[in-house]
């Protein structure tokens, strides 16, 4: 049985974007409540990669560079920097200075720069930047969070409604079960419950859900009966919001098919549902196929 990759820059990269004010809310109360969320926020991507391609620090996925206002009305920058995969690094301060000091350099903005930490060794903590040089000397200080942390505080996140409470307890099992497959598939679906008892509106959950699975990937036995258990729940709950099957199906296509190569991947995924008995017009609605062709693939699946 292939194990699947753990990832965790992407999903958190996506969740963050989908739910910024809920991340600075979450993680830093006090800095929410300085800032005048009436009038929005801008992500700034285009700037961010300048200081990034300038300071050669190769390509960070989970660092964004946002622009809120102070309920003040000054304008202020916020860099969020997750690490998720990197243990103990020594020049982890050092990074966080170079970005702060280009980006305050290139667009003379103020900027709060905030990390999170995903990594699973407890004692490293990362100390503030510090240089000195025959009196001449600087420190930069920045607000980290460590979500190891919250195995402690598990009790918290199973209260809260924050959208984050769900991303930490599903990073934190991720890590956990990366050995226990079938204990991975237990959490995913417990998680995914969730979503439905905290009371998420419809799209919430299913960004949420793209979260968990995006994140808690299984090996493909226990995705078949992880699809099966979930569709059995949402039947008995009468809220079909992620719609398990064809959910999923859309997910495998967005990721596996581009342009290049796309016919076969849905191929491949409407020979998988007929092997699962589906019926041909939730298949053909999912793969685009017509009911003639999946009749003709069918055929030929039985003949081979």
């Amino acid at each position: 049985m292939t194990e699947p990759r753990d990832e965790f820059d992407s999903p958190w990269k996506d969740i963050l974007e989908s739910y910024f004010q809920d991340f600075i809310q979450f993680f830093f109360p006090q800095i929410h409540t300085d800032i005048d969320w009436s009038r929005g926020y801008d992500f700034l991507d285009q700037e961010l990669r300048q200081v990034v391609r300038d300071a050669e620090l190769g390509k960070r996925l989970v660092d964004k560079l946002v622009k809120v206002w102070k309920l003040s009305g000054e304008e202020t920058w916020v860099l969020a920097h997750i690490e998720i995969q990197s243990q103990e690094e020594s020049q982890f301060s050092d990074r966080m200075f170079v970005y702060y000091y280009r980006l305050r350099d290139r667009y003379n903005q103020r900027i709060a720069s905030l990390a999170i930490l995903g990594d699973e060794r407890a004692t490293w903590r990362p100390q503030p930047f510090r240089e000195e040089l025959w009196g001449c000397e600087a420190t930069f200080r920045f607000p980290i969070i460590k979500l190891l942390d919250y195995e402690s505080r598990w009790a918290e996140l199973e209260i809260s409604q924050n959208p984050f409470a769900i991303a930490v307890m599903a990073h934190l099992k991720t890590k956990e079960t990366r050995n226990d497959a079938v204990g991975r598939k237990e959490w995913k679906f417990r998680l995914t419950r969730r979503l439905y008892e905290q009371g998420y509106e419809r799209q919430d959950i299913l960004n949420l859900f793209r979260f968990l699975d995006w994140m808690m990937e299984l090996p493909e036995g226990l995705k078949q009966a992880f699809r099966v258990e979930l569709e059995q729940y949402e039947q008995e709950k009468q809220m079909p919001y992620v719609t398990s099957i064809e959910q999923m199906g859309r997910e495998e296509g967005r990721e596996e098919g581009r342009e290049e190569g796309r016919k076969e991947t849905r191929r491949s995924l409407a020979l998988k549902m007929l092997q699962e008995n589906l019926p041909l017009e939730t298949i053909a609605r999912i793969t685009e196929f017509t009911t003639a062709e999946l009749q003709q693939l069918q055929a030929q699946q039985q003949q081979e």
